[in-house]
């Protein structure tokens, strides 16, 4: 598969007509954009941290009205974001994906329609997380995508393995990509993520340019 050429992208128009919903977390879909997004197993974050985050994001969430202010937005993401993402960086959990065949099931998974129902960017697959840089072709929502990548892989994850039950945190993270130098900001982060995993480093898969 051939990466997006930069001249393509589009960024998030601050004027242009959105979907906002909220899980436990904000999400913003604009058409064509192109997206940061994470996805983790369901035990990367032990359940007494996981509490604490929720409560304190409650508490955030209801002293602060959206439209989010640049630096509002900015807390938010050094508070919530940027903590989950040092977790998610400490390997915790059963970390399933230090396995080369689940490895490849999501590879599989995140590949199989890239250029028809939506174009790729670069992408890593952590022991117990994946990154990936995604614009949603139109008339495709992201959460649709998401919904698709978690259910093939974990059927098919959870047979390889001989397991059963929740394999992915139902709700992603993700983030609308704003210039092209938050782009290469997330691009980068996805290209030294594999050193943060220590003695995972030669079990992560990446994409990169």
């Amino acid at each position: 598969m051939s990466f997006m050429v930069d001249d393509e992208i589009q960024f998030y128009d601050p004027q242009g007509r959105k979907r906002v919903y909220r899980r436990h977390l904000p999400h913003w879909d604009q058409v064509g954009r192109i997206y940061f997004v994470t996805f983790r197993l369901a035990d990367s974050i032990p359940a007494a941290r996981a509490v604490e985050l929720r409560r304190e994001r409650q508490v955030w969430c209801e002293t602060h009205t959206e439209p989010y202010t640049p630096a509002q937005r900015h807390e938010y993401h050094m508070l919530f974001s940027a903590r989950v993402e040092r977790w998610l960086d400490e390997c915790q959990g059963s970390c399933l994906l230090a396995d080369p065949a689940c490895v490849e099931i999501v590879v599989r998974g995140i590949e199989s329609f890239d250029g028809q129902r939506y174009r790729l960017d670069q992408w890593v697959i952590m022991p117990n997380h994946v990154h990936v840089l995604v614009t949603p072709n139109e008339g495709l929502l992201l959460d649709e995508i998401l919904h698709a990548w978690k259910s093939f892989t974990s059927h098919a994850i959870n047979r390889h393995l001989g397991r059963h039950g929740q394999l992915w945190q139902r709700e992603s993270f993700d983030h609308i990509v704003r210039s092209s130098a938050h782009l290469e900001r997330f691009r980068r982060y996805i290209r030294d993520n594999p050193a943060k995993a220590g003695s995972f480093q030669n079990l992560c898969r990446l994409r990169s340019s």
